[in-house]
């Protein structure tokens, strides 16, 4: 094996791999990146336990500088072969297979000589089948990572809640997540018909996908099989374990009907919470209270080691009965930020029932659920 390219090109690709790695595997081999180099270009593979990621650079890749001299394989330790490839002095490097799986890296001045392992025994990545297929944009998916992620479960003792559930059907896909506290639901329309398409995606991969998927990436190409799916683009492949069981039936967690709503415009509602809790964060208790009836809306907090604060909101309409509830800050934060720059229509029952927000523009599928804090 014997190829030359450009440093910062070979880096990127390192970088998105790396993603997949982790230090704290129990089999050694999974702590490398595996480099395959053929005639037709440069494949990079990283993998733990719950995601694998490949990326492809071609030959035909003018941007790389990319010269291929000989063909051949070998795993490398990756955290300690990066930060040589970072550190490396000039912008061209050549890497070179010696005997007894030795790899020489050289760069102007600098020359390196490190212990490789066989890339025969580095696990096999699955075979995806071709049939259970679909097609959505990047920015499409990248988007309904961010609206609904951030709601997923941190805790292992339900793992079905520490993902994202998809469900494609009569051509809407539906992303939802809960932690049982809060819940965010968004559907898009989808002019695909693929069959048996509900699967569960840990939330962590979902994030780790996001932040690999580039702008340049137009498509990504969504493969499922038992216990994998694959995000194909034209320069990764990026797979992901599902999580086994069976995904709770969220739809009836979500109120009808409602006796009171108002309407904000987000960034406006975000402000005034990020300014209340900054108290309520200091305190022991991380709530604030809201407070509205037909004249005003007010939000306050109550820190009895910091101060209070209370603010009266704009808002641009309210409808219902008077209403005083508590709930948690940063909840309401995530779900805020997931909106962006649009007016929502928060709809509540009582004070310690379940409260909605979903876009005042009606053509925007997307419903979020947050549980009030029960005071006393």
């Amino acid at each position: 094996m014997k190829f030359s390219l450009k440093r910062t090109i070979f880096m990127q690709e390192l970088q998105t791999v790396q993603r997949a790695i982790s230090s704290k595997t129990t089999i050694p081999i999974l702590t490398g990146v595996k480099i395959l180099v053929t005639e037709e270009g440069l494949t990079l593979t990283g993998s733990n336990a719950d995601i694998s990621i490949e990326t492809f650079l071609s030959v035909q890749d003018e941007n790389s500088l990319l010269q291929i001299e000989e063909t051949g394989k070998i795993v490398l330790q990756a955290r300690f072969f990066s930060e040589i490839i970072r550190r490396l002095p000039e912008e061209e490097v050549s890497i070179e297979m010696l005997e007894n799986n030795q790899v020489a890296i050289t760069s102007g001045k600098a020359h390196f000589t490190i212990n490789g392992l066989d890339a025969d025994n580095y696990p096999h990545l699955p075979v995806i089948e071709t049939e259970n297929q679909m097609k959505l944009p990047v920015h499409v998916l990248n988007k309904l990572i961010a609206e609904t992620g951030f709601a997923v479960s941190q805790h292992e003792s339900r793992p079905i809640l520490t993902g994202v559930h998809f469900i494609l059907s009569d051509q809407k896909l539906l992303a939802v997540a809960t932690d049982s506290h809060r819940l965010s639901q968004r559907v898009i329309p989808i002019e695909q018909a693929v069959e048996n398409f509900d699967i569960v995606i840990p939330g962590k991969s979902l994030i780790e996908l996001s932040r690999s998927l580039t702008d340049e990436e137009e498509l990504v190409e969504i493969s499922i099989m038992e216990n994998q799916v694959l995000f194909k683009t034209e320069t990764m492949y990026f797979y992901s374990r599902l999580l086994e069981g069976k995904y709770p039936d969220t739809n009836r967690l979500i109120p009808s009907s409602f006796n009171t709503e108002i309407d904000f415009y987000v960034p406006t509602l975000l402000a005034a919470i990020e300014r209340a809790s900054l108290l309520s964060h200091e305190g022991r208790n991380n709530i604030v209270r809201l407070t509205l009836d037909a004249d005003s809306v007010v939000l306050s907090g109550n820190s009895p080691e910091v101060g209070k604060v209370e603010e009266s909101l704009s808002y641009e309409k309210v409808t219902g009965e008077p209403l005083e509830l508590s709930f948690n800050p940063d909840y309401m934060k995530a779900a805020l930020r997931a909106f962006g720059d649009m007016s929502v229509t928060v709809k509540f029952i009582s004070a310690v029932r379940p409260f909605t927000l979903e876009p005042t523009e009606s053509s925007v599928e997307f419903i979020q659920l947050i549980t009030p804090v029960r005071t006393n």
